[in-house]
């Protein structure tokens, strides 16, 4: 598969390495150091070239300069043009133009130098191939680093469009497992009413208002990854009352937690779905009554266990309310939840969340 140069990154004008706003600091320095190192290897002595040191630092700071801005005008023409190209393509043709310019700009500069100075001499024609052997290497210097600068900022791209991918990809997930809760709740809720108002039961209303306070949590929470302790307490209570009235006299929930671990948070709904998931894989009648007990374990963790008394097995569970709670904890905080079970009790032990401040 062909490597295409991404829209808005390598082909955008101002995230070219020769269009940094330091370019002109660099460009002194490296025209400095280029001269140092000349000087260290004895290059003048060798080839016989005698001028004022100040006279050669200035050429070679002024062929730097001319090799840097020919490039950076030639990646803005280039990727004006050829938005389109693959890669490897555009940077092989963008260091050949800045080749070719960079050989004809420093034997311009190289020939106009020397000349000034010694003009038909031996003496200039050396400091000709001299100028123009220093410009072909630092436009070659110069195209290295700016690959280098290019494939990084490529690779960041890339990482940041992973996550942002990634980010969705949770969300998306979160969103369909936060959508498993509201039919299941409003099918067994409203089962139980339509069952009441035909035996013109009293009590509808007060189940008509109960309902309406679980399901307006669930619907005020449906946007929210965590909830505190306390609104999660505020709202199990009524919802316990819808338990009561769909199981009368043949379900018991005790809660015992204290106020110290109100501020505490954990995904919406948890508790609710535990207690529906007790309900569906246990008998609750008058004669094996269910027992559910939400309390605080000694790691501070919160957990709901009840007793077990397994229905007759229908079908396969595929356990999609502990899943459920399970996957939002992962994709939320990457917290687990713990899953108990011995001959006479069940146990599912949820992670409580410190707030941020």
């Amino acid at each position: 598969m062909q490597s295409r140069v991404i829209p808005g990154l390598f082909l955008n004008f101002s995230y070219s390495m020769f269009n940094s706003r330091y370019r002109y600091g660099v460009i002194i320095l490296l025209g400095t150091y280029s001269y140092v190192n000349t000087l260290f290897s004895e290059v003048y002595t060798y080839y016989g070239i005698h001028a004022p040191w100040y006279y050669i630092l200035l050429v070679m700071v002024a062929i730097t300069l001319v090799v840097w801005e020919a490039n950076r005008l030639l990646f803005a023409a280039l990727s004006a043009f050829n938005e389109q190209w693959p890669t490897w393509r555009f940077l092989i043709t963008f260091f050949l133009a800045g080749m070719v310019c960079a050989a004809a700009l420093t034997l311009c500069i190289g020939y106009a130098a020397t000349t000034w100075l010694h003009p038909g001499s031996k003496e200039a024609a050396v400091g000709i191939k001299l100028a123009f052997t220093y410009g072909t290497r630092i436009n070659l210097f110069l195209h290295i680093i700016n690959g280098i600068f290019f494939f990084n900022r490529q690779y960041r791209h890339k990482q940041l469009e992973a996550e942002e991918l990634k980010r969705i990809h949770a969300q998306a997930q979160l969103q369909a497992i936060k959508n498993q809760v509201n039919p299941h709740f409003l099918f067994n809720n409203l089962n139980v009413l339509s069952g009441m108002v035909i035996r013109d039961n009293p009590e509808a209303n007060t189940f008509i208002e109960e309902f309406s306070k679980v399901y307006r949590h669930i619907l005020s929470s449906q946007d929210k990854e965590l909830v505190t302790l306390a609104t999660e307490l505020e709202y199990i209570r009524p919802y316990i009352f819808l338990l009561e009235k769909r199981f009368p006299e043949s379900i018991t929930v005790t809660i015992d937690i204290p106020n110290s671990f109100m501020e505490r948070m954990l995904v919406p709904a948890a508790l609710q779905m535990l207690m529906e998931n007790a309900i569906k894989h246990n008998v609750v009648s008058k004669a094996k009554p269910l027992r559910v007990s939400i309390a605080i374990d000694a790691a501070g963790r919160l957990f709901l266990s009840n007793n077990i008394q397994p229905k007759p097995p229908m079908e396969d569970s595929r356990q999609l309310g502990l899943k459920n709670i399970a996957q939002r904890y992962e994709l939320i905080t990457g917290a687990h939840i713990d899953v108990m079970k011995n001959e006479t009790t069940f146990t599912v032990s949820l992670p409580l969340i410190q707030p941020t401040p």
